[in-house]
């Protein structure tokens, strides 16, 4: 039977990783698209010819039945929300409708019209937030910080109430920090690389930056979509945190960045009070070990290499012409 995979969220940094991992293991890949979306298709250029776009919304019901019933997904990988933590203030009822009713609807078209297919949700580290201890691992208790935090707590609880009401196999990746040179411009890492690519090339002076010594468990975000199709694989539905479990400081980030690109960071970084968060999260660090146990999964890639692949590629971008 032809393999089929769903990916909501196939714009983004991890849909168009998972999309280039699962055509390389031969699947029919479907990229879930909204109608009225400005989304920017960069990311999967490279793929429109190989993957398959359909419009459906996380805020309508019917499109997403619709949506199952054309497509008979065998996969569902359900990577799309509003995952920009700072936004999140901003539009914490959008946030909860994508992030937490979302995931709710996409579970309910799945259990009337493809209960049969396997459901993969993604979680976030920053349902830890003010966390109870360190490493986290699945049995740590949620005390989200942000709005974004409380409704990817909401749809994790839905996708194990799911599983356990209806039989679904529907897993959930606890996923730490992941980046790469597809992270959206927004996102620190992202920020840094670019920033600091521009500086090396006479484009900007400064690199002006909210908190320093905010720690983060960074890893590259086309290993962590392996763990999330090893999740599908499995006999069983369950949950895994998928994590690097090394901690690292924006400041760390920051002084390999400007080293990659052979600067001195000092006196080229301006510290802002306003870019700082209502709430912060002081230390988040993975226990990956279930993961690595069950799934056979672990990083490639570490912090140093990443942060040089991220400010390499945005080099080799803002040199080239046009």
């Amino acid at each position: 039977m032809e393999r089929c995979a769903l990916i909501t969220g196939i714009t983004g940094q991890d849909g168009s990783y998972l999309a280039e991992l699962l055509l390389e293991k031969g699947y029919r890949v479907v990229g879930m698209v909204r109608r009225a979306s400005t989304e920017n298709f960069e990311r999967i250029a490279h793929l429109r010819d190989l993957i398959e776009l359909r419009q459906a919304d996380l805020l309508d019901q019917l499109s997403l039945i619709d949506l199952l019933r054309t497509v008979r997904p065998t996969e569902i990988y359900n990577l799309a929300a509003m995952s920009f933590v700072p936004t999140s203030w901003q539009q914490p009822v959008l946030t909860a409708e994508f992030d937490a009713v979302g995931v709710t609807r996409l579970l309910e078209a799945m259990r009337l019209v493809a209960p049969d297919a396997r459901f993969y949700q993604a979680s976030s580290s920053e349902m830890f937030g003010q966390a109870a201890e360190t490493p986290q691992r699945e049995t740590t208790p949620f005390h989200p910080r942000s709005p974004y935090g409380v409704a990817k707590v909401y749809g994790h609880h839905i996708t194990v109430n799911y599983r356990e009401s209806y039989g679904l196999f529907a897993c959930s990746g606890i996923l730490f920090n992941h980046e790469s040179p597809r992270r959206g411009r927004e996102f620190v890492t992202r920020k840094v690389s670019e920033t600091v690519a521009r500086i090396a090339l006479g484009q900007a002076t400064e690199l002006v930056i909210g908190n320093l010594e905010a720690r983060r468990d960074w890893g590259f975000a086309g290993d962590y979509v392996e763990a999330m199709w090893r999740m599908l694989q499995q006999p069983a539905a369950d949950d895994y945190v998928v994590a690097t479990g090394e901690s690292h400081s924006v400041r760390e980030l920051v002084e390999i960045a400007f080293r990659v690109a052979g600067l001195d960071w000092q006196g080229r970084v301006r510290q802002d009070p306003a870019l700082l968060r209502p709430a912060e999260v002081d230390h988040l660090v993975g226990d990956a070990s279930k993961a690595r146990r069950v799934l056979g999964w672990k990083p490639e890639i570490g912090f140093p290499a990443l942060v040089d692949l991220m400010v390499r590629a945005d080099l080799e971008r803002l040199r080239a012409p046009g």
